[in-house]
């Protein structure tokens, strides 16, 4: 048996799928999360079903991507659990009433059922269910109740044979059945409520954006230097230090494999991070240096997210957005982008036009620099002083301005408005949000140390063969002249292809001034993108349109990095 779960975004699908498989998926608390649809397995009634999590959609009348891929997929399920906000049947009933006038067997998950007592809000369940003709089971997916009794009714769905409706009959029936089986009784706003409100508003929102996006950042360095200082750096000093020590003693602290495993040696010193070895800064800086602050950005998403604050962020921005030629919604890729660039070019399938998705995209690319980027910043620049890490995201947000603004101007198309459905403020689960936490850390590990375990050795190689002598000389007018970096800054652009963090990494034993530092940041976040994202950008965008969005990245690092050469 294959069992579909459907339902408009942000009704805990997710949750409910985890519940019956046991997948670590994603769930998050705005839409386009599950745009992929996953599948696991189940037991009903003894035998093994699969379970497939299908794309949010509000209606069978595709407007956007991930609607034309539920529709599709409805026709590969026997049984569809049709999951739905008890908090807001009206919205909801819209989709069920379409999946009722299919040909397929449906159970309806009255989902959150919990918050309708929260909300003054009542349902006669039995008279629901007689209306629409199949099971109606209330559930609580966060904590479980309820998700026994669906299971149990899903052997006993049926088709209910609904009479297919025009869109204005069936909004219609919606309104009848609503009247028909919800009581809501007057109660005041609570400051839950009220603050939801505020959230959205011009001024309260700005403000109130402007507290939690800085006490975020705040917390991630708080945790990330916390982990860095008292935890990751004493543990690699104390327990990996004399590995590191040993291995290079007892390969006589010099030859090619000494320089693979343990890298370049100044005073009988091992430096974790300038010594470049596979042992030493292969351990160091992805482990102590990176890892926390992709744990701490990771933890302060998930918690965004859940709790909800998000969609109303993008709200709260649709109309600033629309200067970039996007909407609100794109500042969700774009916090994405803060954690990682990969992520957050995937992210841009919740934009509703092909324009929209390149400007995105292009835009994430070039001005957002990931968090493993960032956790080199900060280390490297920032040991100069905050002002020229400032500096540097200040250069990154004027360019993500200038640019957007250029790409509305010139590309053809118009901007969407921005359709969206606010969920309401909920306190986050710590269990979900640590199981969405390790799911990205473990799949941010997963995806960069092989890469960048691959670039210190062939970096190595390349060194001991001279083959970054020749390219130093080729490229020492641009690196010098246009940019005001010595000409060996040639290897770390060019590693930067592989990973960005890596790149900034082989700047720190050039002994290169704080100005000449930003300069070298801030070409290096915009210029190529790393392997990885470059790879999804094809799969995204096409390769025309990447080689385009490259082309830019180019011109805009060149054009950006000669004039704070210039200014500095």
């Amino acid at each position: 048996m294959r069992v579909l779960l459907m339902g408009s975004p942000n009704v805990g699908k997710s949750v409910v799928f985890s519940r019956l498989t046991g997948v670590r998926v994603m769930s998050s608390n705005y839409p386009g999360t599950t745009v992929n649809y996953t599948e696991g397995r189940m037991k009903v009634e003894g035998e093994e079903s699969q379970v497939i999590d299908v794309p949010g959609t509000y209606t069978l009348d595709p407007t956007c991507e991930a609607e034309e891929v539920a529709l599709r997929m409805l026709s590969l399920g026997d049984v569809v659990v049709n999951v739905m906000d008890a908090t807001n049947l009206e919205r909801n009933l819209f989709l069920t009433l379409q999946l009722l006038e299919r040909d397929v067997p449906v159970v309806v998950a009255l989902n959150m059922w919990d918050d309708t007592t929260h909300q003054g809000i009542s349902i006669d369940v039995a008279k629901l269910q007689e209306l629409l003709g199949v099971p109606v089971i209330p559930t609580v997916a966060v904590s479980g109740q309820g998700i026994k009794e669906m299971v149990e009714a899903i052997p006993r769905a049926v088709v209910a044979h609904h009479a297919e409706r025009t869109r204005d009959e069936r909004w219609a029936a919606v309104g009848r059945i609503t009247d028909s089986v919800q009581v809501i009784s007057h109660r005041h706003h609570t400051w839950v409520e009220r603050l939801s409100d505020a959230t959205v508003k011009p001024v309260q929102g700005g403000v109130i954006a402007f507290g939690v996006l800085a006490l975020s950042f705040a917390a991630i360095r708080l945790i990330g230097e916390t982990l860095i200082s008292y935890v990751l750096d004493p543990l690699y000093q104390v327990l990996w230090m004399p590995v590191v020590q040993w291995v290079s003693d007892s390969l006589g602290g010099e030859g090619a494999l000494h320089a693979v495993l343990i890298g370049r040696v100044s005073g009988g010193v091992i430096d974790p991070v300038e010594s470049f070895g596979l042992l030493s800064s292969g351990v160091y800086v992805p482990f102590a240096m990176v890892l926390p602050y992709i744990v701490a950005f990771y933890f302060v998403l998930g918690l965004l997210e859940d709790i909800g604050y998000l969609p109303r962020l993008a709200v709260l921005l649709d109309s600033g957005m629309h200067r970039l030629g996007l909407h609100g919604y794109a500042i969700i890729p774009t916090l994405l982008g803060l954690g990682c660039n990969v992520p957050a070019v995937m992210a841009t399938r919740i934009l509703e036009s092909r324009r929209e998705r390149f400007i995105a995209a292009t835009l994430v690319s070039v001005a957002i620099p990931c968090a493993a980027l960032q956790a080199m910043i900060i280390g490297l620049v920032g040991s100069f002083g905050a002002r020229y890490v400032l500096l540097v995201y200040g250069t990154l947000f004027l360019v993500w301005l200038v640019l957007g603004a250029i790409l509305h101007r010139f590309m053809k198309g118009f901007s969407p408005e921005l359709l969206i459905e606010i969920p309401r403020y909920r306190w986050p689960l710590p269990g979900a949000v640590l199981r969405k936490l390790w799911a990205r850390v473990h799949g941010f590990l997963r995806e960069a140390l092989p890469i960048f375990f691959a670039a210190i050795v062939g970096i190595n190689l390349l060194y001991l063969a001279g083959a970054f002598d020749t390219l130093a000389r080729v490229a020492a007018p641009l690196m010098t002249k246009v940019l005001g970096l010595p000409s060996e800054s040639i290897v770390a652009l060019a590693v930067g292809f592989l990973r960005k963090d890596v790149a900034l990494g082989l700047l720190a034993p050039l002994g290169l001034t704080p100005e000449q530092l930003v300069v070298a940041s801030v070409v290096l976040a915009m210029s190529f993108p790393c392997v990885a994202t470059f790879a999804v950008l094809l799969r995204e965008l096409g390769p025309r349109d990447t080689a385009k969005s490259t082309g830019i990245m180019l011109l805009s690092a060149l054009t950006v990095g000669g004039l704070l050469n210039a200014v500095l």
